[in-house]
């Protein structure tokens, strides 16, 4: 199954872009003996409407057009706390579903709208703070790498 990021805004170079990077690469390379490619990240550019709904709006759609029916995992501050080995087991459950994909989803300074939120199978919350998107995508691209690692048994996750 392939497993990816999307994310509204663009991350600049810098310290978090690397290293968000390095833990996408660790996840592709140990995800591969366990049937999870990719690891990639589809940047979406940020809506320029006035209006924060418009914005919200012009922003689901981008997000819902890459998806089909591939599964959708959405970041945001009011989704439900999830431990680590359950965000692994999700990942896990998805592929074993036999799923071409699953991704997760980092909304823009606005969020997401209520349409990208009812399409989520999973809404998850790395905290009640809002956190800058730069941060949020290093958490998301960590998790997936402690989720390949909780589903191959590596030794990372200390549980």
């Amino acid at each position: 199954m392939r497993v990816g990021l999307i994310a509204v805004g663009r991350l600049k170079d810098g310290p978090e872009r690397l290293l968000a990077d390095r833990y996408l690469d660790r996840a592709k390379q140990a995800g591969r003996a366990l049937g999870l490619s990719g690891f990639d990240v589809v940047e979406l550019n940020e809506s320029r409407a006035s209006r924060a709904d418009d914005r919200k709006h012009e922003e689901a759609e981008a997000i819902l057009g890459k998806l089909g029916d591939d599964r959708l995992i959405a970041f945001h501050e009011k989704g439900s706390a999830i431990d680590s080995a359950g965000f692994a087991a999700l990942i896990g459950r998805f592929r074993d579903e036999g799923r071409r994909a699953a991704f997760c989803a980092i909304g823009g300074a606005d969020g997401f709208s209520d349409h990208v939120l009812a399409r989520a199978d999973k809404v998850v919350a790395f905290g009640a703070m809002t956190l800058p998107h730069q941060l949020v995508r290093v958490l998301a691209a960590e998790q997936l790498y402690r989720a390949v690692t909780i589903l191959s048994g590596h030794p990372y996750h200390r549980a």
